[in-house]
C-alpha cells in the first residue's frame, strides 16, 4: 500500500529506483568497510567483534539494496 502511494505521488521509473537502490547499498557497504578497517587499525584486539558486527551490518545494508531493487521492478507498473 505504501509503495503504491509513493509511486502515485512521485512518478519514478524503475531504472532510477534500481540505480538509487544499488548506489545506496554500495555507499553503505563502503562506509561500513572503511569504519571496520579504522576500528581494527586503532585496536587490533577487537578484530573478532568488529568483524562479526561489520559483516552483519553489511548483510543488512545489502538486504536493503535488494529490497529497493525488488520495489524497482514494480515502480513502472
Amino acid at each position: 500500500m505504501l509503495h503504491t502511494l509513493i509511486a502515485e505521488a512521485i512518478p519514478v521509473s524503475g531504472n532510477l529506483t534500481f540505480g538509487l537502490a544499488g548506489g545506496g547499498a554500495a555507499i553503505g557497504i563502503g562506509l561500513i568497510g572503511a569504519r571496520m578497517v579504522e576500528a581494527i587499525g586503532r585496536n587490533p584486539a577487537t578484530l573478532p567483534k568488529v568483524l562479526v558486527f561489520g559483516l552483519l551490518t553489511i548483510a543488512l545494508s545489502e538486504a536493503m539494496g535488494i529490497f529497493g531493487l525488488i520495489f524497482g521492478l514494480f515502480a513502472g507498473k
